[in-house]
């Protein structure tokens, strides 16, 4: 016994259908490798302790990218083994509490503390 299925097309045309889609490329000036430095703002450095982290590529990775995507930072750097954040930011556009928000927002184990500005950050 052979059984026979027919497929049925409901179109008129075999042909396939072509749809265009317009789409918008988004904006990448906050990306830290687009960033323009503004020759005309005065530019502080900060260093501070991150409590909580538990790895250097979850944690650390994470915290560095949120405050390098904020307007004004120029530089941003979280070495996890020292628990050090390295910042330098546009003082007209960032303030040391709102880089503490950043991080602390970033998850509620984070704690900063030791919050300094510097003329040049730690490399011991």
């Amino acid at each position: 016994m052979a059984i026979t299925l027919f497929a049925l097309n409901c179109k008129n045309s075999t042909n396939p259908e072509v749809k265009t889609i317009e789409t918008a490329i988004a904006n990448t000036s906050t990306n830290s490798a687009t960033k323009t430095i503004d020759p005309n703002a005065t530019y502080a450095k900060a260093e501070f302790t991150v409590e909580g982290m538990t790895c250097a590529i979850g944690c650390a990775a994470t915290i560095e990218k949120k405050i390098a995507k904020m307007d004004g930072v120029s530089y941003a750097k979280v070495d996890f083994d020292k628990k050090l954040a390295m910042v330098e930011y546009d003082e007209a556009k960032v303030t040391p509490t709102l880089l503490e928000k950043t991080v602390t927002g970033v998850a509620d184990t984070y704690k900063v503390s030791d919050m300094k500005t510097v003329d040049a950050f730690s490399t011991k």
